[in-house]
């Protein structure tokens, strides 16, 4: 009850700061790359329910790979965030948390072992103990276990932790792929 009650008040003031950012970096995706502004996908949220999250467009649309589709002002949103803003959204409506484990594709679920897929015992986040302890620097097993041990030792305290480390790491644009593009996809265990 409390950690609702948290994200509501904390992503609708973000949101309300931070609008005038997100209003100038869908304008410049708009001018720079065209429309849509916005990437949505389908992602796997609490319980395994599916649910589309938004982000700002990084990317030109067509085919090719990410890397040669992800563009500078692409590459700029990602290592500063910004493209994670339209998530507020998300978290308002109840599909997302702040602090969470981050959502990932559907076609992962069954990749999961037992333990993995305890990660959607709890509505995924913006942020995360993964993302704090090394973003995409980390291999997946190693986010998966740190997803497994937010759900098993969350609490508001350790929220807190995360947000603050969060706006460390984001300030520092630390645990990002120096080109912006992201890790490779989970295969499952070898």
């Amino acid at each position: 009850m409390m950690k609702r009650a948290l994200d509501l008040v904390l992503a609708s003031a973000a949101l309300v700061l931070l609008s005038p950012v997100l209003a100038l970096a869908g304008l410049a995706v708009l001018v720079l790359m065209g429309a849509p502004a916005l990437f949505r996908q389908e992602r796997v949220g609490k319980d395994g329910e599916p649910f589309e999250i938004v982000k700002l467009r990084t990317m030109l649309q067509g085919d090719g790979s990410d890397e040669d589709r992800l563009t500078a002002v692409g590459r700029f949103l990602r290592s500063s965030s910004i493209d994670e803003l339209p998530q507020l959204w998300s978290v308002i409506r109840g599909e997302m948390s702040l602090v969470g484990p981050r959502p990932l594709l559907p076609e992962y679920v069954p990749l999961y072992s037992d333990r993995q897929a305890r990660r959607h015992e709890v509505r995924p986040g913006i942020t995360g103990l993964a993302q704090v302890s090394g973003r995409n620097d980390l291999g997946w097993p190693e986010r998966l276990e740190l997803d497994v041990e937010y759900v098993e030792t969350q609490s508001l305290r350790l929220d807190l932790a995360i947000l603050g480390r969060t706006v460390q790491k984001v300030v520092r644009r630390q645990g990002i792929t120096s080109d912006g593009v992201p890790m490779e996809p989970f295969k499952g265990e070898s």
